[in-house]
């Protein structure tokens, strides 16, 4: 008796259009003349989340990954995930390993920029810890020595920041920026205060590349 053979599909791997969970192929994670994107990674802060987001989609070849409370945060600042995929690619915080850091392994990304990081997020990549998308992608980026770009939020003793409802004044504690000054002295990343210092380490970068903002985030 004969029969057709059905083709094995790794129980694990997703379809290829589904970008949660697009799996890495098999890269040399060396050269970088291969690499092609930019890597931005949001956390759940809200402080200069608008201009973050506008500057990211006036970026050539830009994929976002969110964390799990990136997630929560976008709807309150009336940003909406499928709205955000239309633009570019988007990678949710959805696999215990952060699946989508493989990525970084196929000579993906060229630059990979955390912006607006928490302070939770900054105490994370300052002590080596990565347990979510955003700290596993800065880790693994230093590890390959591709330059990390770090928007910490809680750079100064009073902050100001937009709530969903209101502005409101925080004073970050000692041990916050403390915590900025150790991301200093992590390889590979560079740390800014404001979205236009990051614009300026951006453009320093596009020109590095020879490469040019798109002419509209719209």
């Amino acid at each position: 008796m004969s029969h057709t053979a059905t083709p094995h599909r790794h129980p694990s791997r997703a379809e290829p259009d589904d970008e949660d969970y697009r799996l890495p192929t098999g890269g040399t994670a060396g050269d970088i003349a291969r690499r092609s994107r930019f890597a931005w990674a949001l956390t759940g802060s809200g402080h200069y989340l608008e201009e973050c987001i506008e500057l990211a989609l006036r970026l050539p070849d830009v994929d976002l990954f969110l964390s799990a409370a990136a997630e929560e945060v976008l709807p309150l600042y009336d940003y909406r995930i499928a709205e955000l995929r239309e633009r570019c690619r988007v990678f949710r915080d959805k696999t215990a390993s952060s699946v989508p850091v493989g990525m970084l392994y196929d000579d993906v990304y060229h630059t990979v920029i955390v912006a607006p990081a928490t302070s939770n997020t900054v105490a994370k990549c300052a002590f080596g810890i990565s347990d979510t998308l955003p700290t596993n992608i800065f880790a693994q980026a230093g590890k390959l020595e591709i330059p990390g770009i770090v928007l910490a939020c809680d750079m100064r003793p009073v902050v100001i920041t937009k709530s969903p409802r209101e502005w409101v004044e925080l004073k970050p504690r000692n041990i916050e920026l403390e915590n900025v000054e150790r991301l200093r002295r992590i390889d590979f990343c560079e740390v800014v205060e404001s979205p236009e210092e990051l614009e300026r380490a951006l453009q320093l970068r596009l020109d590095t590349l020879s490469l040019t903002w798109n002419t509209s985030s719209s």
